[in-house]
Formats: C-alpha cells, sequence, structure tokens
C-alpha cells in the first residue's frame, strides 16, 4: 500500500464504493467486479492486437489491457487527455500493479492539444519559467504533485496541534489603512478614494485578539513589496501566525517545537520517500529538541570561525551559513538585541540591551520569528517614539493596550519555506503554487 492510500485511509475518505474510484483503491476490488477509473493517460504500449493504456489520477496509477475497437480508438487518443475507462478488475502480470482493468470502453473527457507546453512526465526538462506558466499542466508531474500533498498534510497537522492546544483560529484584515508596523515595504492601493495598504502580517490585530480569545492562530497571505530576486522571497507568501495570552516566548518555543516535530513525523508516516529522518532536520538533539541558543552564544561562534562581529550587529547570510554549518538541522537564535528587534517586542528586565525574542532557523534560512510582547501601554508609547514611529499612527491599537491587554507572545511562521525544508527545494517557487514576485503577476 503507497502512502497516498495510507494518507486516505487514516482520514476516511475512501470512495471505493462510488461509481469513480481513485487508483488506491484498484488492489481492494475483488476480481471480475465492474468499475469506472477516471484520470489521465500517462503512457499507451500499442503491441498489435493489444495494448496497454496507463491512467493517472491524484493517487497513483492503473493499467488497462485494450482490444478490439476500443484498442482503436485508444490509438487516437493524445497523452495527457483526460479520460474514463470502464471495465473488469483482472489479475496482472505488471510487478509494480496489484491487478490491471480488462477495459470495454474509454470515454474521452477532455482531448489535450499536441505539442503540449511541457512534458508533465518530467521526462523532457522544463525551465521553472515555462512550468509555472503552465503551472496547471505541471500538477501532473507526480514528483511536483506530492509536494501539494505534503503541503496540505502539513497545515493540517500544524492546525490540529494548534487546536488541541486551545487556540482559536481566525482571521484578519488585509486591506488595512496604515503601515502599522512602521515597515515601508508594503502595496499601496487606492480604497474607495483613501490610501489603504495590503498587510504585511496580522501582528497587531492578533495581540489584540488576546485581550478576549487568549489563544489564536491565523493561516493567510500576506505581502511585502520588496523587490528581491533570491529562491527565497516571494511578494505573496503564506504565513501562520499565532499569538496567546499568560505565555512567554520560551513557552512558544516549546510550542514551535511541538509543531516542527509533529509535522516531521506524520509526513515521514504519509510520504517515506519524500521526507527525509528526522535527523537530519534535528541533528543530534532529539530527544532534546531543537537546539536554543542566545545571539551572544552566536557571535561566540561566529567569531571562533574568523567571522567579527560585534554585539547589536545583525546577523548577515554569511554569518547564517556558517552558523548552519555548525548546528546541523534546525536550531533557534534568541535573546537578540533590542534594537533589531521590532517595537513590540519586550525587553529583559536585567537587560535592556535584550530583547525576549527569538528566530527559528534551518542553516541560513530564517522560518520563523516570534518573542514576548510589549503589554504595558506606557512602555509601549515609549517605544514608539524612541524608534521614531507616529503614537498617532497607531493610536487605535494602543487603545486596545488601556483595556486590561494580558501578558502575551507568539510568532510567524514562513510556511513556504519551512515546505522548502521539508521538501528539500532549492527554490520557494517549487512549493507555491502561483508565486508572485517582482517579475511574476500571471497566471
Amino acid at each position: 500500500m503507497n502512502s497516498w492510500s495510507r494518507y486516505q485511509k487514516s482520514k476516511k475518505l475512501s470512495k471505493c464504493e462510488n461509481e469513480r474510484i481513485f487508483a488506491i483503491c484498484l488492489g481492494e476490488q475483488p476480481l471480475g467486479k465492474k468499475i469506472s477509473v477516471a484520470g489521465w493517460i500517462v503512457d499507451f504500449s500499442d503491441i498489435g492486437k493489444i495494448g496497454f493504456v496507463k491512467v493517472r489520477d491524484v493517487t497513483g496509477t492503473v493499467q488497462g489491457v485494450v482490444t478490439g475497437d476500443v484498442l482503436a480508438r485508444t490509438r487516437e487518443i493524445p497523452r495527457q487527455s483526460s479520460v474514463l475507462i470502464k471495465g473488469i478488475v483482472s489479475k496482472t502480470k505488471a510487478k509494480d500493479l496489484p491487478v490491471e482493468i480488462a477495459v470495454d470502453d474509454v470515454i474521452v473527457n477532455g482531448k489535450a492539444v499536441h505539442p503540449l507546453p511541457i512534458d508533465p512526465t518530467g521526462r523532457i526538462e522544463s525551465s521553472m519559467d515555462k512550468r509555472l506558466d503552465c503551472r496547471a499542466l505541471d500538477l501532473r508531474n507526480e514528483h511536483v504533485l506530492t509536494i501539494f500533498k505534503i503541503r496540505s498534510e502539513a497545515v493540517n497537522v500544524i492546525r490540529n496541534v494548534l487546536r488541541s492546544k486551545m487556540f482559536i483560529e481566525v482571521n484578519t484584515p488585509k486591506i488595512i489603512g496604515s503601515a502599522t508596523e512602521g515597515g515601508a515595504n508594503l502595496f499601496e492601493l487606492d480604497y474607495f478614494k483613501r490610501k489603504a495598504y495590503l498587510a504585511q502580517s496580522p501582528q497587531l490585530y492578533k495581540e489584540e485578539l488576546t485581550l478576549g480569545l487568549e489563544r489564536v492562530f491565523e493561516v493567510g497571505p500576506y505581502f511585502r513589496a520588496e523587490p528581491s530576486h533570491t529562491v527565497r522571497h516571494l511578494s505573496e507568501f503564506i504565513s501562520i501566525d499565532l499569538e496567546a495570552a499568560y505565555l512567554d516566548y520560551n513557552e512558544i518555543m516549546d510550542i514551535v517545537d511541538e509543531l516542527i516535530m509533529s509535522t516531521i513525523e506524520s509526513l515521514r508516516t504519509l510520504f517515506p520517500v519524500n521526507i527525509k529522518s528526522t535527523n537530519h532536520y534535528y541533528g543530534n538533539s532529539i530527544e532534546s529538541g531543537i537546539p536554543r541558543l542566545s545571539y551572544e552564544e552566536c557571535l561566540n561562534e561566529l567569531n571562533r570561525s574568523g567571522e567579527h562581529l560585534e554585539f547589536g550587529d545583525d546577523l548577515s547570510d554569511a554569518a547564517l551559513r556558517t552558523l548552519g554549518t555548525i548546528h546541523n538541522g534546525f536550531y533557534f537564535i534568541k535573546d537578540w538585541p533590542t534594537k533589531l528587534k521590532p517595537f513590540y517586542i519586550q525587553e529583559h528586565e536585567g537587560r535592556k540591551d535584550l530583547s525576549k525574542s527569538f528566530d527559528l532557523q534551518f542553516g541560513y534560512l530564517e522560518l520563523i520569528s516570534g518573542g514576548t510582547r510589549e503589554h504595558d501601554p506606557n512602555n509601549l508609547r515609549n517605544k514608539l517614539i524612541e524608534q521614531g514611529l507616529s503614537t498617532e499612527s497607531f493610536s487605535h491599537h494602543l487603545r486596545a493596550f488601556d483595556w486590561g491587554m494580558p501578558p502575551h507572545s507568539g510568532c510567524g511562521i514562513g510556511f513556504d519555506r519551512l515546505m522548502m525544508v521539508l521538501t528539500s527545494s532549492d527554490n520557494i517557487r517549487e512549493v507555491v503554487l502561483f508565486p508572485r514576485d517582482s517579475d511574476r503577476l500571471t497566471p
């Protein structure tokens, strides 16, 4: 039984008893049963008086044996056409298939017009741009399809873990009235003759929601108008944000650790061929969880490695790549200098130059950023002024802090980057269906 079959069974979504069955259900059908399978033609072998047609759907591949009039009609059907084959479940000599179908009818649902712009089997390699231009067809490539099955399962695991911890899923606005996080890289738009922006995060909203809901999370798209041309940046991205009242940043790191571990374990079970071992991600620290390094510890390691940095310096890509060679797999960097973090991150009581913050790294790649938030309204107003931000611009946000704001902490997970790591993809565009960057606006 393949991994997708186990997935279907675990979710009790098997449709073997419907009029049209999925490929994964074929081996469960009794010999001699009349069935119908829908999919697209991947291959057709014509050996004279008999032919073998391979039809693939989202769950796998089935083989049909065609003869007579059906063989003659099948010869005329272009590969990648959408078809419905009907016939009897029969024994097979194929090593990689449990049974086959003795086909007595084939119906063309949608004819593929050749030449196709890309080869979805992957036998003829296409550039990333061509594949993205034809993403719907690209999804017929088994490797590409599996990436998005993995993506779907991963977000499902994360949702379930957070719900088990009493987090409530919410939805916050994506059209906002001001650049409330102080960032300049926002998309501006006309909103009924008023200036508006596309949100770059739900940070301020989710903090306010802890006032009444206590623990919240959101899975949603966000936007950053950075003209980046890298394999890890997009203009539109999916973030999984969480915020919890009465938890500190160490407890949020505990939750992140569980989210990562649960996701990896689930994916390894369902997609063992595609997902590497847990040790690949956790290094040798699987029993104790993800390592937690302080910013100052990282500085010391970098200085010993020849990277000469002083306290307060941000960690460049080169510095993070060096750290990634020292620490195999995931690792946290916590207690960053206050000046390197946003105004809403709380300072340490004993050291005002250090913030109660963390980033989750995989090698050089930052996946998650979080921390304990400043919940005292006077301190928050002072920090806005210190960073040169207008308290007036934050007036709607600040008033919530005068209504009995609880202490709270949270983080934002760059879900697309996490999928890059878990699927061993080199380019973030591989794990996003229709990526948006400074060059791409279609399809």
